[in-house]
């Protein structure tokens, strides 16, 4: 099955309201999933049936840039010692970030802010309501790690704080 196939199919899905169809040829399985759940959004999950996972992945071209290059494992221990040293302030609650009051405040603090225990850090929206995110310790700031405006989940990590 080629990508025009693939694509006239998408668009036979789309127009007949189905929420999910799946195609099974000798060698290929294809699941389509639409729907007003999904914002419109479709998906396409397509796989050779009967392949281990590994056999998926394509050939490697002649120039092989993971050759030169570390690998995410290889470089992540390194980014985590240095983050040990840290210590990484959450959100508490489920809501929209922003770091400073109001649109024309400056924002509460910045990278290389001092900071002491009851500091507003930021402002978590939630239901309307505005939350001040206060420290729970004192130190410097060294990374602002969510961006302004930006939703956030409970526990998601939103400053590296250094204590020293």
């Amino acid at each position: 099955m080629d990508l025009k196939e693939i694509q006239n199919l998408i668009k036979f899905v789309a127009k007949s309201g189905a929420s999910e169809v799946k195609l099974e040829m000798d060698d290929i399985k294809i699941t389509i999933k639409t729907g007003s759940e999904d914002d419109g959004k479709t998906y396409i999950q397509q796989m050779p049936m009967g392949m281990p996972q590994q056999q998926m992945q394509p050939q490697a071209p002649a120039y092989n840039p993971q050759s030169t290059a570390p690998s995410a494992e290889e470089t992540a221990p390194a980014k985590a010692n240095d983050d040990d040293k840290y210590i990484t302030i959450k959100s508490p609650i489920i809501g929209t970030f922003y770091r400073k009051p109001s649109v024309d405040k400056k924002v509460f603090v910045e990278v290389g802010s001092e900071i002491k225990e009851g500091d507003v850090l930021c402002t978590i929206e939630a239901m309307k309501l505005f939350n001040e995110i206060e420290s729970e310790v004192s130190g410097k700031i060294v990374k602002v790690l969510v961006d302004d405006s930006s939703p956030v989940e409970f526990d998601q990590p939103l400053f590296l704080v250094d204590p020293s």
